[in-house]
């Protein structure tokens, strides 16, 4: 473990060293192919960093943060799109918005402030889904796949808050959140454009929903040309996280996870097309209603496509137990030095 930690040290003062050559060489070419060829070999290597680690979380971190987000971010660059653009004031700037999953907040709007009593609130129920792990041998499947999804959810969320809190205390900018309660999402619309995962929506959106937009309203109408550059971009969406789960766990595709978010492309589509319809304007849906039927759909896809992928490759117990191992090493470390 230490010698891995050390090694993710490493790794990472390298991915600086790469993205200061990006400050200060591609950044300095025109926008364009030629740009792009640049950033290529940093691409490259951020993408076969993950494979050299064997812990699930450290992997997990690289695969997020630079093999995913960073490549993104490098590649809409290159085109003077994303993030990235325009260019930070600083190289200590840009370092942190490239490597790190977060954005700088252009229009803060204090009814999108996500309240602070929520996070130790968060943090005491982490504890109490990490204390449950003692009981799981009397656990059925179904109510352990809760468990984990929880597990999941809690853990990726205090993580990227306190990513948020260290980025404020640093650069003294705000940033986006990167979930908003998504268990309040009133439609599959809201849950995935607004409210989970929000720096994706931020690179998919310019990289695949706008594009294919734009080449599709010469060919159709505005509408169906929205509707599949909504569906073209969960396509890409499944792709890319098939991608991450190979490179996580080293087995072959079985297609599931793609299927997952097709399915929910499909559905998505379909709802912004009801939507727009006279009958369905005119009707309105209790919010309670709707976030029951929204988070529902999410929680029974996500069991029937997404996490039984996790569970058959072991990945949902090994994060249980290497963050039970990291508590008890954290333990053992402060016990220790006092």
């Amino acid at each position: 473990m230490d010698g891995e930690v050390i090694g993710f040290v490493i790794v990472w003062v390298l991915a600086v060293i790469s993205v200061s050559y990006c400050y200060y060489i591609s950044s300095r070419i025109k926008a364009g192919v030629f740009r792009l060829i640049s950033v290529v070999p940093v691409c490259a290597f951020f993408h076969v960093l993950p494979l050299f680690f064997t812990s699930l979380h450290l992997s997990s971190c690289l695969a997020v943060s630079l093999s995913c987000l960073a490549n993104a971010k490098l590649i809409l660059f290159s085109f003077d799109q994303g993030s990235l653009f325009p260019l930070p004031s600083n190289i200590f700037r840009f370092i942190c918005f490239t490597c790190l999953p977060i954005k700088a907040q252009q229009n803060p709007n204090p009814k999108n402030q996500i309240p602070k009593w929520l996070f130790p609130i968060k943090v005491a129920l982490f504890a109490v889904v990490l204390h449950m792990y003692d009981y799981k041998q009397y656990m059925s499947p179904a109510v352990l796949l809760v468990l984990y999804v929880l597990h999941v959810y809690l853990e990726l969320d205090i993580a990227l808050m306190l990513v948020k809190l260290f980025v404020f205390i640093i650069l003294g900018c705000d940033i986006e959140p990167q979930a908003n309660e998504p268990y309040l999402a009133t439609s599959l619309q809201d849950f995935w454009g607004r409210r989970w995962n929000l720096m994706v929506p931020a690179i998919l959106r310019p990289a695949i929903y706008i594009p294919v937009r734009q080449f599709n309203r010469g060919l159709m109408s505005s509408d169906w040309a929205t509707l599949l550059a909504v569906l073209a971009t969960f396509v890409a969406s499944g792709v890319a996280h098939e991608v991450f789960f190979l490179t996580l766990t080293f087995e072959m595709p079985t297609g599931e996870v793609a299927c997952f978010f097709v399915l929910h492309g499909v559905c998505t589509t379909v709802e912004v097309a009801v939507k727009r319809t006279d009958f369905v304007r005119r009707w309105r849906v209790s919010p309670a209603v709707s976030r029951l039927l929204t988070v529902g759909f999410v929680v029974v896809t996500s069991g029937w496509l997404l996490f039984p992928t996790l569970a058959r490759s072991d990945m949902l117990e090994k994060l249980a137990n290497e963050a039970l191992l990291s508590i008890d090493f954290v333990k053992r470390t402060f016990y220790s030095f006092w």
